[in-house]
């Protein structure tokens, strides 16, 4: 992929909200509950370039949690960053719920000739389906940002 640019340098994200999550087919698939309906338990996982750097805490009970969480790394050679939202289950691995990728390629275009870009980033296209397993290591605890 020559030509494409990466990015180089320190990322901070504010995980604000997560809004409209629906269970998917294969987290419903034991529910006793009315088929499309149930309440989930998400949190959400920031990775760059498939290494996650940060996740955020899990919110009970809700399809629009709010999580007002930041993280922060430093990237070299960034091509994407990845924001995936997951159920937690008491049982085995979590369930996928949603994705959206952010290219730096397309944030540096918009910033134009600014150093930063600063701004509110809502998902381009709707959440694509579930796997039909996704497994998930155990959640990590990560440093504050400073």
């Amino acid at each position: 992929m020559s030509g494409t640019m990466k990015f180089n340098g320190y990322v901070r994200v504010r995980i604000g909200e997560a809004v409209g999550l629906q269970p998917t087919r294969w987290s419903l698939r034991h529910s006793l509950f009315k088929k499309g309906y149930q309440l989930l338990d998400p949190y959400l996982t920031v990775s760059v370039d498939q290494v996650r750097v940060g996740q955020t805490s899990t919110k009970q009970k809700t399809n629009k949690p709010t999580y007002n969480e930041e993280f922060c790394t430093n990237v070299t050679d960034g091509g994407h960053m990845e924001l995936a939202v997951f159920h937690e289950t008491p049982l085995g691995y979590d369930h996928f719920v949603a994705n959206c990728t952010l290219h730096f390629q397309e944030l540096l275009r918009t910033a134009g000739a600014s150093d930063t870009f600063e701004g509110w980033v809502s998902s381009p296209h709707p959440p694509l389906p579930a796997p039909a397993a996704s497994p998930l290591p155990s959640p990590f605890s990560y440093p504050p940002c400073l």
